[in-house]
């Protein structure tokens, strides 16, 4: 074994734990991902990257807080040094994917939820990265306390980003008329 290398033996104990938490949090992994990158390609390393992280970091894990928020705190601080990691090289995103409308509905209804859709990424893609992680993580149906645990601040804070992120993104999709 490598110096300074901790190896984890694998049990079936925490691989069970570990696939169980994939399954469990996969899509809500996958959301905060493409929230924070438009990069089809640079998505798909950061999730492998946060499971990566999650499964060094399973051996921690107390319990003195919730596996979703436990995953939640991964995802954050990976998706962070992500972003942290792109900034620096300065590299422009490629255009973000397009949803798949719904198939079951109307041609016209389906192109007005999708613009609506794009609208409203568009704008929280535009937030600052503190808005939008609480933002993203509400829309995930974490509570304020939840939201506080990932991000480690304090749900006062949480309140405030999460009422400063709902006038911004209020102004940008519905401005004011101009009189």
């Amino acid at each position: 074994m490598m110096e300074g290398v901790v190896d984890t033996p694998m049990t079936a104990e925490r691989e069970s734990q570990y696939l169980r938490l994939i399954e469990a949090h996969d899509a809500t992994v996958r959301r905060l991902v493409a929230s924070v990158e438009r990069d089809h390609g640079r998505r798909q390393d950061l999730g492998q990257d946060i499971w990566l992280a999650l499964w060094q970091a399973l051996p921690s894990f107390r319990g003195d807080c919730s596996e979703r928020t436990f995953v939640l705190r991964i995802a954050h601080n990976r998706a962070v040094s992500h972003i942290q990691h792109w900034k620096r090289r300065a590299t422009e995103p490629l255009e973000p994917d397009t949803p798949l409308p719904d198939r079951g509905a109307s041609p016209e209804r389906a192109a007005g939820d999708q613009q609506r859709q794009a609208h409203l990424q568009a704008a929280v893609a535009a937030l600052p990265l503190g808005l939008k992680q609480a933002v993203v993580l509400m829309l995930e149906g974490l509570s304020h306390r939840e939201i506080a645990d990932v991000l480690g601040i304090t749900e006062n804070t949480v309140a405030v980003r999460l009422s400063r992120a709902r006038a911004t993104l209020t102004e940008r999709l519905h401005p004011r008329e101009v009189r």
